[in-house]
């Protein structure tokens, strides 16, 4: 070869080199390698070929007619072409290269190795066969060493890249809040549920230090982030902390929320820390369990003692053997033990129901039912009970027949007829019907004080019950829960009237049956 054009060859090698450490995207270090290919080898077009999990792929082509590169790319992508090493490959391009020029064009190929593997080819089609010295042959490999190099980084950087992209969409589509610090507390970023959770953007938390962002109402359970540093924290990779409290947040209307936080150590291979991941969870579900949890076990133990010690005390006197009981005192006696014990069966259904819910939902038995009928056999039930309130039923004539569990819709009326009785000290309570086109509505009314504004938004939730109703009537808080319960399982709907101080008014709606699948 003639001296300039070796000297031109060193320059493209120098372009080459300075590709590797300018140029990361891949389909652009695959073109500037290609074009420097062709020109170095005077060439009328190329391509690179690329072994991606046992296949080749045209990965950059130029020059090269489209409708050979249509009829190239999946003959290259066929099973048993992707078992051809590289000297088979070169051969099989060599002759298709010969036969669809019609003998003008040969091909050459440089190989692409690094780190003792093959990951590809340059491919470059020229007018007249290889005519290269042992200096010019060395060069050329040199050249092809260095943009396998070339070729290597940049497949490197975009694997990079997505990992980066993997492990932003992981942070930021965690339920949990994180924040990564760095080794100062300074907050380098933090995901989109932090966000949520402390009501501030990245952007406004960013550069901030820990201390700033964590701040407790109250002293936290276990140590915090500085007392465990304090005392020579990390010590190891694994020794994560844990943290539990109120933590205040940027919010007037809801300043403080309940979290558990997480504190993992990142190390670097010398062992110093290089970041601290917080991940911080809002743990207000499991506060609200454990409230729940403590009221359940406070309500059932003291209405179940109630009942208990009351049969006990009847059974215990009737049996004394100092004593001889006329049959009046006897009959009050064991009527008293036999409501008890029907009210504690009835508790104890409740709960099983609450539970059952719990576990899934309540199964039905549909079958045709009459409200009316049923709303009359219990308004002459419950008239039986009380001397103090009046028990009406009012239905439209020809009332629509309902598809629906008779027991369960039976267990809801009985609970709200109930209710009315309980706290409703005397006067008429209504039980009333509509029909509507698609569904039929059904109210029970009473003329007590009503339901306080307060308590409304909660009279549904299971063990609660308002203040006044703790010191004045027995229950467990579950009649309204499991009621509303068993209408939804019904698909319909249940809610409370707004009527404080003119007597409280529950109702709800079921499909009609032609509505009802």
């Amino acid at each position: 070869m003639l001296p300039d054009f070796r000297i031109r060859q060193r320059d493209y090698l120098l372009e080459i080199t300075r590709a590797i450490s300018q140029e990361l995207d891949l389909q652009k270090v695959l073109k500037r390698i290609l074009r420097i290919s062709i020109e170095m080898l005077a060439g009328q077009a190329g391509l690179i070929a690329l072994r991606e999990a046992d296949a080749w792929r045209v990965a950059a082509a130029h020059g090269i007619p489209p409708a050979f590169l249509r009829y190239l790319e999946p003959l290259l992508a066929e099973e048993q072409v992707a078992e051809l090493d590289l000297a088979e490959l070169n051969r099989m391009l060599q002759d298709l290269t010969y036969t669809a020029s019609m003998g003008l064009l040969n091909g050459t190929a440089l190989q692409l190795i690094t780190h003792g593997q093959i990951i590809g080819v340059i491919f470059i089609f020229r007018s007249y066969s290889d005519s290269f010295s042992s200096n010019d042959k060395q060069l050329l490999q040199s050249f092809a060493d260095q943009a396998a190099i070339a070729v290597f980084n940049a497949r490197l950087y975009g694997q990079i890249i997505v990992e980066k992209q993997r492990l932003d969409a992981l942070i930021d589509t965690a339920a949990d809040g994180i924040l990564i610090l760095n080794p100062d507390h300074t907050v380098e970023r933090v995901n989109d549920s932090f966000e949520r959770i402390y009501n501030q953007t990245d952007e406004q938390l960013r550069g901030k230090n820990h201390q700033q962002i964590i701040r407790w109402l109250r002293k936290p359970e276990g140590q915090t982030l500085e007392e465990a540093e304090a005392n020579g924290w990390p010590l190891t990779a694994n020794a994560n902390l844990y943290v539990e409290g109120d933590l205040l947040r940027a919010d007037e209307q809801m300043p403080y929320i309940p979290v558990g936080i997480t504190y993992a150590p990142l190390l670097n291979p010398e062992g110093s820390l290089r970041n601290v991941v917080v991940t911080v969870r809002d743990i207000t579900h499991f506060r609200n369990a454990e409230e729940i949890k403590a009221t359940f076990i406070s309500i059932v133990s003291h209405e179940l003692k109630t009942p208990v010690a009351l049969i006990k005390g009847y059974a215990s006197t009737l049996r004394r053997d100092d004593a001889r009981w006329d049959r009046h005192i006897i009959q009050d006696s064991l009527a008293v033990i036999e409501e008890e014990a029907d009210r504690l069966t009835r508790m104890i259904e409740d709960l099983l129901d609450a539970s059952r819910l719990q576990a899934g939902g309540l199964s039905l038995k549909k079958m045709d039912i009459s409200l009316p009928v049923i709303a009359k056999r219990l308004s002459e039930r419950f008239q039986i009970q009380t001397q103090k309130h009046r028990l009406r039923s009012d239905f439209p004539e020809n009332f629509p027949l309902i598809l629906a569990d008779e027991t369960r819709i039976e267990q809801v009326l009985s609970n709200l007829v109930s209710n009315a009785i309980k706290y409703a000290p005397q006067g008429e309570i209504l039980i009333s019907g509509q029909v509507r086109p698609d569904q039929v509505l059904v109210c029970i009314s009473d003329e007590g004080p009503g339901i306080d504004p307060h308590d409304m938004p909660h009279i549904f939730d299971r063990f609660y019950r308002a203040e006044g109703a703790v010191r004045k009537t027995k229950g467990a808080g579950l009649g309204l829960y499991l009621a509303r319960a068993i209408i939804e399982a019904h698909h319909g709907r249940m809610w409370v009237d707004p009527k404080p101080g003119a007597g409280a008014r529950l109702c709800f709606s079921l499909p009609r049956s032609d509505q009802n699948g």
